[in-house]
């Protein structure tokens, strides 16, 4: 695992420690959970388009308009 070195405001800092810690956890690792996240941002949008299209070739309405109220009934 490689080091990398941040700067940001101390009372910031030692903010998200205390909530990390609250939560069991530590600063370190929630850094490389969003790290983690910001990295497969990407690769989640590609997913997600590729299931829009591949369903925008499957579903058929018959024509029908459906209202907002209507798409939101579950």
């Amino acid at each position: 695992m490689k080091n990398i070195t941040l700067s940001a405001d101390e009372r910031l800092i030692e903010a998200a420690r205390e909530r990390a810690y609250a939560e069991s956890t530590t600063l370190n690792e929630q850094f490389r959970e969003w790290l983690a996240s910001y990295a497969r941002r990407d690769l989640r949008v590609q997913r997600s388009e590729e299931v829009i299209k591949e369903l925008q070739g499957r579903l058929r309405t018959g024509g029908q308009k459906f209202s907002r109220d209507e798409m939101n009934e579950r």
